[in-house]
């Protein structure tokens, strides 16, 4: 008799529950984001602007509550690799490479999460997984120094290692097994007050960086974000400000839009937390540390290669003439100009389609009274045969996670930056390669077409 296992989506599930109490008991004000997150989704569902969003029924409004994603900082190689045998339990999958080091924040990333329609559906959870550079520390003394801090950490308990080990050599986990898994990797991603060095080396790392002080200097990588998902996120940057949360002045990503892109994304500053850190004489001293701030975000449709392109030839010009300031002096400029530039994307998604700018679902919307063997997709649109809606963009923007961080280091994290693009070095250390975020739509877009002209061309068969 076959092995009963517990569903990767189920365990995936469960996992993003237990976060997010973590986090809320952490965090008091994600509980604020959650419910102002929570009122404005139920506002727009239940207004006009839900037509005009045109999400596909059940698939796209039902996970709205569960959709959310975290980020966490790695510091070696062998806990990348340990962590992405630790998602794959979960049907995690590592998507896309991001290059934050151009930016002057002193990592590279991928997006651990699920990768196929019906996976994205059951439980949309995704982690933004991010390695320290140590490289790019210029101090010698201090990166040996760190480098040796972090190899001599162990960030994974001995029983979510056994386990992610039976789950491998078994082919999955028991019902019972599973509930033990999620219980000790979120130990993982616990917050802890005692820091793992002296307060002069923190000092040290955090001149050089205020990510690299964080990453360092604390025994696992605690979670630093986790993020719901609104369906207007100026609605709920509005909501964070009424309610006293210290927002930040713009909203990251392209402007708001009848039909949105991509993905938007805001925040309230990082919490100052204590922090004990050990002296050589036996004492503590009590110190503080920024990390841990709560972001919400809004999500589009995905766009196809040609429409990235735009977006990122949009975006370079818009900031090549004006940059939003950390203090808001100039966001309405900013705003103002981002809003003219956008305008060369049409803001409805059947140009979007036509254009070939975006990714999208099809669905039967009614049967042709005839036959359709010779009728083009457009023309079936045209008919009424075929509808679609947006495939949303499950993945992450290099500029407005950079902005997220750089708003939550303070403007002080800013300094050198680096154009030292290394995805090779990121895979090796990752053990794997990173799947390719365009294809992986294409072939959501494509499937969802191919299995509707199926269902047409049978019902004209039996006809």
């Amino acid at each position: 008799m076959a092995a009963r296992f517990a569903n990767p989506d189920a365990i995936r599930a469960d996992f993003s529950a237990a976060m997010s109490a973590m986090y809320r008991s952490e965090v008091p004000a994600y509980g604020d984001l959650l419910e102002i997150v929570e009122q404005t989704n139920a506002e727009t569902l239940g207004g006009a602007q839900a037509a005009v969003l045109n999400l596909t029924p059940d698939e796209d409004t039902t996970r709205i509550s569960q959709e959310r994603h975290g980020a966490i900082r790695l510091g070696t190689a062998q806990e990348l690799a340990m962590m992405a045998r630790v998602f794959a339990v979960m049907g995690m999958y590592p998507v896309g490479y991001y290059d934050l080091s151009a930016a002057a924040v002193p990592v590279h990333s991928t997006a651990f999460r699920p990768v196929s329609r019906t996976a994205l559906a059951a439980n949309p959870f995704r982690v933004f997984t991010s390695l320290l550079r140590l490289e790019l520390i210029a101090d010698e003394a201090l990166r040996a120094q760190a480098a040796a801090i972090l190899d001599g950490r162990q960030i994974f308990t001995p029983n979510a290692i056994a386990l992610t080990q039976k789950a491998e050599s078994a082919g999955g986990l028991s019902e019972q097994d599973a509930q033990a898994f999620v219980a000790e990797v979120l130990e993982t991603f616990r917050w802890h007050a005692d820091a793992c060095v002296d307060i002069q080396t923190f000092e040290q790392l955090n001149d050089t960086h205020r990510l690299i002080a964080d990453v360092v200097s604390f025994k696992g990588p605690h979670i630093n974000h986790l993020t719901p998902r609104t369906l207007d996120i100026d609605a709920a940057q509005a909501g964070m400000i009424a309610r006293g949360l210290p927002a930040k002045a713009v909203v990251e990503g392209p402007p708001r839009r009848e039909c949105p892109i991509l993905l938007r994304q805001t925040s309230f500053k990082a919490l100052e937390e204590k922090v004990n850190f050990p002296s050589k004489d036996g004492t503590e001293t009590i110190g503080s540390h920024t990390a841990r701030f709560g972001e919400i975000e809004q999500r589009g449709v995905a766009l196809t290669p040609k429409g990235r392109a735009l977006y990122d030839q949009t975006l370079a010009a818009v900031r090549a003439e004006i940059l939003p300031a950390s203090d808001g002096t100039n966001a309405d400029a900013y705003m103002a100009a981002l809003d003219q530039a956008f305008q060369v994307f049409p803001d409805s998604w059947r140009a979007l389609y036509d254009e070939g700018l975006a990714h999208f679902k099809f669905s039967i919307a009614q049967m042709p009274s005839g036959k359709v063997d010779d009728m083009s997709v457009s023309a079936l649109l045209d008919a009424g045969v075929l509808g679609l809606s947006p495939i949303i963009y499950e993945d992450f923007l290099p500029v407005s996670a950079a902005g997220i961080f750089q708003s939550n280091l303070g403007d002080a994290a800013a300094q050198d930056r680096h154009a030292a693009s290394s995805k090779s070095a990121f895979e090796a250390a990752l053990g794997a390669e990173t799947a390719d975020e365009f294809a992986l739509y294409a072939q959501i877009e494509q499937e969802s077409l191919a299995t509707c002209l199926d269902q047409i061309r049978k019902a004209g068969q039996s006809a």
